[in-house]
């Protein structure tokens, strides 16, 4: 079984490895690296956050393999031949093949308590009801520090087992932590939405108290990964765009002991869609920023509208990359904007789903981003994420990339 599990490794590697070896690779990374100086050549197309149940077309994604770690292999070098075939846009494919070093302590010690709904049993887009785990202040002591360790005997074990699968075929990269501050994101998952939200106006001072016991635990945890060497570096992606630059790692930089500074970090508050600019400042930015000072480049928000607060980011520490959902005003978003940061576009997933595709809508969408950030200068990348369905027609995902990279010039 492991001889058969392993040829078939070796065959899809070696395909990657064609694919990584062309030349557009090298010419998409200098292009990348233009758009996060601010020296745009064009804007930048990615596609993440696939339905990949949705995708199986003639067999490309069916998994022969049978161990299951060659099977996690498998599936991910699949999926890189599938998206280069069918939407590339500009997607870099890597001439090495990455696993996680195995690293305990990278959370806060909690894990959400939950009830889940799936409409699509294939699908592993559900629906979460959270069970409130901090109802008083001794609740705050389930935050439990971090402690940061390296299991160094399993991380060898699966260095020494895909270097043995792709000897001569693929570089093996063992990467370190790339960590985020999205705490928000995780509070609502011990908390649920609504408890989050009507203490920030009934109870702030015990959100302050939270919001400060999980930054000390978090900047604790960096403190850690950065004295043990086991922070990460070189990341192609900071949360579905490319991570490319100019300007990372920063001098003094040492493979063995990577620093924050060497990397980027990003972080949201999606819960923060409905709260004022004022109070996202006081419950979030401003623990927040403790964090992102630390890092050489900052990507801020998800699918927040955030149009309406440019002037605020503006206070974060090395920001270089603003998201702009399908909620946000584009036009005011653009004009706040300007030439200082990326505007990070992300298009309206919703479009993919209706009754009938609509070339027209997709492109007078994606045309309207476009012209009003060429009005105001603003650098702009279209990263079409979230995408929970395509109706089981995968072909409109090929495309939109087409239509997407017809419009950007490409």
């Amino acid at each position: 079984m492991i001889k058969k599990d392993y040829e078939i490794l070796r065959r899809l590697g070696s395909e990657v490895a064609s694919i990584a070896a062309h030349p557009v690779q090298e010419e998409k990374r200098g292009l990348w690296k233009m758009l996060n100086s601010l020296k745009p050549v064009r804007p930048m197309v990615m596609i993440d956050q696939i339905p990949w149940h949705e995708m199986n077309v003639d067999d490309e994604l069916t998994l022969l393999t049978e161990d299951p770690f060659c099977r996690e292999i498998e599936e991910r070098l699949r999926r890189t031949i599938y998206q280069w075939k069918h939407m590339r846009v500009d997607m870099v494919v890597e001439p090495f093949i990455e696993f996680e070093k195995q690293i305990s302590g990278v959370d806060l010690g909690l894990k959400p308590v939950e009830r889940t709904l799936a409409e699509d049993p294939r699908n592993d887009i559900v629906s979460h009801s959270y069970v409130d785990q901090f109802r008083s202040e001794k609740d705050l002591e389930k935050i439990k520090p971090p402690e940061v360790f390296l299991d160094r005997e399993k991380t060898s074990q699966i260095e020494a087992r895909a270097n043995e699968i792709f000897d001569g075929i693929l570089e093996v990269k063992m990467q370190g932590a790339l960590p985020w501050f999205a705490m928000w994101d995780r509070i609502v998952e011990w908390r649920g939405a609504e408890n989050c939200i009507t203490d920030l106006i009934e109870r702030p001072e015990f959100i302050h108290m939270l919001m400060q016991r999980v930054t000390d635990s978090c900047l604790a945890m960096l403190e850690s990964l950065e004295e043990q060497g086991l922070l990460g570096y070189g990341q192609s992606l900071i949360h579905c765009t490319g991570a490319h630059s100019c300007e990372l790692p920063a001098e003094g930089f040492d493979p063995a002991f990577p620093r924050a500074k060497d990397l980027w970090t990003c972080g949201m508050a999606q819960i923060f869609s409905s709260v004022s600019p004022r109070m996202h400042k006081e419950f979030e930015l401003d623990y927040a920023v403790r964090w992102y000072e630390r890092f050489g480049l900052v990507y801020y928000g998800c699918c927040e509208p955030l149009h309406n607060k440019i002037d605020l980011l503006r206070e974060i520490p090395n920001l270089r990359k603003i998201s702009m959902s399908p909620w946000a005003d584009i036009e005011r978003g653009a004009e706040q904007i300007g030439r200082d940061f990326v505007f990070s576009r992300k298009p309206n997933p919703a479009l993919l789903v209706t009754n009938s595709w609509n070339d027209k809508i997709i492109r007078q969408e994606l045309r309207d981003t476009i012209e009003k950030c060429a009005r105001y200068g603003c650098p702009l990348e279209l990263i079409l994420k979230d995408i929970s369905t395509v109706k089981y027609e995968p072909q409109r995902l090929w495309k939109w990339a087409d239509i997407a990279m017809d419009l950007v010039g490409a």
